[in-house]
């Protein structure tokens, strides 16, 4: 029978590379940057934080607390919470003050001690005491909100995507690894969904 969740990646692959995404966005922002690109950028970065906060805070989080609630889980929320200040202080500020790179930079330091905290205790935990069948399953419910949330913003994303990553080779190798992997995934999969109809 087929299962979505048996396709999915795990919770934790999801996060980690959401993380990865993020990292990649901020390190295109320079403050030399044309203003355009670097309040594209950082509408990328917020929009993604914001959506992974809320993925996190509504599937993953609520998991881990009834299995352990460990220090680094009990202060996540918390920095969500700082991390939307600086969000909302980012979104009022012209790019071109030179403040909007000052709370860039700020956010980005707190969002990749975060982002360690996570990687080095959270996740490997969540591996540890979750099997690899609940975190796919975990994975799909990520997976599934996530197009919930991503839905009305889908466009405004994809066009600060394009101004920030222009000319960009990251953007062209990932673009390039993302098309592959998807078409990878298509074939390998195709057959099992057609010989569902």
């Amino acid at each position: 029978m087929f299962s979505l969740s048996k396709l999915s990646p795990s919770i934790t692959d999801m996060i980690r590379f959401d993380h990865s995404h993020v990292l990649v966005t901020f390190h295109q922002y320079t403050g030399t940057a044309k203003t355009s690109v670097k309040k594209a950028l950082a509408k990328t970065i917020c929009d993604a934080l914001e959506i992974h906060a809320t993925l996190e805070e509504e599937i993953f989080y609520p998991v881990m607390r009834r299995l352990d609630d460990s220090p680094v889980l009990q202060k996540s929320e918390p920095e969500h919470m700082e991390m939307r200040r600086f969000i909302d202080e980012l979104r009022q500020t012209k790019a071109s003050d030179a403040r909007h790179d000052k709370l860039m930079h700020e956010l980005m330091r707190d969002v990749m001690h975060h982002v360690a905290d996570e990687e080095t205790v959270l996740l490997p935990q969540a591996e540890r005491l979750l099997g690899k069948d609940r975190l796919s399953e975990l994975g799909a419910q990520m997976t599934s909100r996530r197009i919930e949330l991503l839905k009305p913003k889908a466009g405004k994303i994809a066009r600060n995507t394009a101004v920030g990553f222009s000319g960009s080779t990251t953007a062209i190798v990932v673009g390039l690894a993302g098309a592959l992997m998807a078409a990878r995934f298509v074939s390998r999969h195709t057959p099992e969904l057609s010989s569902r109809h």
